[in-house]
């Protein structure tokens, strides 16, 4: 007569623990996990609007530019702080457009094309990043322009989401010539 062990049902009870527990994990991150990429709604693409840079030495009344200044209050979007503390040489100006029917609010930043061509990808990337932060907590896209009209970089959210989803995309011009969207 075999009598068993305590031990010789403990490889059967570590399987079915084993099992419970990767049940258990598997339904948690189901339940806890955030919703995926699909059921999210999509980043709007960047603004195809043309860049108006008459508009800094001719402003009209619904723009802002860096040479726009409001005697009563904060003017919105208020990115001189960022200008004078760390992109003084970097950022000249920018142009910065209200919501419409037909488009989010955005600001097209203009660069100084020399310093943004010594620029690494990375630190291309900070100099966005950081500027499309300060831009989208007042609802604000970005483009990233030099004077030439060339598009370098945007900063795109989706504001219907909380918090609001963004992307940023750069141009990368290869040691050819040839322009790379990232």
């Amino acid at each position: 007569m075999h009598i068993p062990k305590l031990c010789d049902a403990c490889g059967w009870l570590r399987q079915r623990q084993t099992s419970f527990s990767l049940l258990l994990t598997i339904s948690l991150t189901t339940l806890l996990a955030p919703p995926s990429l699909a059921q999210t709604p999509p980043i709007p693409s960047p603004s195809d609007a043309p860049l108006e840079l008459d508009l800094l030495t001719k402003p009209k009344d619904y723009v802002i530019t860096a040479n726009t200044i409001n005697p009563e209050r904060l003017t919105v979007p208020s990115l001189w702080w960022a200008q004078q503390n760390s992109e003084r040489k970097l950022l000249d100006n920018w142009i910065a457009y209200p919501a419409s029917e037909q488009e989010p609010a955005r600001v097209d930043l203009i660069v100084n094309q020399q310093i943004w061509s010594l620029l690494e990808y990375v630190e291309r990337y900070d100099f966005v990043n950081r500027l499309g932060s300060t831009a989208r907590n007042f609802g604000y896209n970005v483009r990233v322009f030099n004077y030439q009209k060339e598009p370098l970089a945007t900063y795109t959210c989706n504001f219907s989401t909380s918090p609001a989803l963004c992307s940023i995309q750069t141009n990368v011009k290869n040691k050819i010539g040839l322009q790379r969207l990232f």
